[in-house]
């Protein structure tokens, strides 16, 4: 009689975790628009960037036309700055520029364009594995200031362009050395001709001492 009470007890427990476990389950979905925001907000305060980056794939495939998205993206692409999460960051900023970019005033869209070319120049750690990166970033870089003549951002954006070249720069003479020291001339001669369009030039270049390539990206 003590076994089958027994086994019946633990029917019983294991019923109740059961439902306790569909509940929790169920409060991952089908929330409001509202609820989710909270949750992301919640997680960013926590530091559960990884959370909030779920909850936030959630608001977006049940709630796709709430207000609450533009105010987490937000959220989420400086929480992402603020971790040093730099690609992520820039994933974000690029979301708004994409959703919100006609509809949002000129003054946040220079704050949103500025911090997306931040963040991809700060994510940007060897100059050999980053060529796309560096490319697209000095192309966003170089459009700023057309598109902004007057912003307070210009000075920094044109600092992050000109390290951004330097570095393209010398990563196209290293590879045209590499060439000459194989017996490759005519190869050589391709990386020093992107070189020859350039605005930088190689007596403008300070030589470090150590990292030659990646110490310009330093910030």
């Amino acid at each position: 009689m003590q076994k089958i009470k027994f086994i019946s007890s633990l029917v019983v427990a294991a019923a109740i975790f059961q439902g306790c476990s569909t509940k929790v389950k169920t409060e991952e979905y089908n929330n409001s628009a509202e609820a989710w925001y909270q949750k992301i907000g919640n997680s960013v305060a926590s530091k559960n960037l990884d959370k909030a980056d779920q909850y936030f794939v959630s608001l977006k495939s049940e709630h796709a036309n709430s207000e609450y998205i533009k105010e987490s993206i937000m959220l989420l692409a400086n929480a992402h700055m603020d971790s040093d999460e730099y690609l992520l960051a820039s994933f974000y900023y690029d979301e708004y520029i994409k959703r919100f970019g006609n509809n949002s005033s000129p003054v946040t869209m220079q704050y949103v364009d500025f911090m997306k070319i931040k963040a991809a120049f700060l994510g940007i750690k060897k100059l050999n594995r980053d060529q796309k990166l560096i490319i697209d970033t000095i192309e966003n870089a170089s459009g700023f200031g057309v598109k902004y003549p007057n912003s307070e951002y210009n000075p920094l954006v044109n600092s992050m362009l000109i390290r951004l070249q330097m570095g393209q720069y010398m990563l196209n003479e290293n590879i045209a050395s590499l060439y000459d020291r194989t017996g490759k001339p005519e190869a050589a001669k391709i990386y020093r001709a992107k070189n020859s369009s350039s605005a930088i030039k190689l007596d403008d270049i300070a030589m470090p001492e150590a990292g030659i390539i990646d110490s310009f990206f330093d910030w």
